[in-house]
């Protein structure tokens, strides 16, 4: 993961499917854990989902709160 990671979590929508247009920090959880079990895509959005997947899952999306300020 690198800094700026978070940041585009604040500022990357989802392109595709039920949630597209949807901010990444704001898809919900069981979203997430679909494609923890179904694999994330390939690339930056596949990486950046499963940062979100782990900070969902560990209850940390309040660190976004700053980001999303800027």
């Amino acid at each position: 993961m690198q800094p700026e990671d978070l940041q585009r979590l604040v500022e990357m929508q989802m392109p595709f499917g039920k949630y597209k247009g949807r901010l990444l920090a704001d898809l919900p959880g069981h979203y997430l854990g679909w494609f923890a079990r179904d694999g994330f895509p390939k690339g930056e959005l596949g990486r950046l989902l499963a940062l979100m997947y782990e900070l969902d899952h560990n209850a940390l999306k309040g660190l976004l709160e700053p980001l999303r300020r800027r």
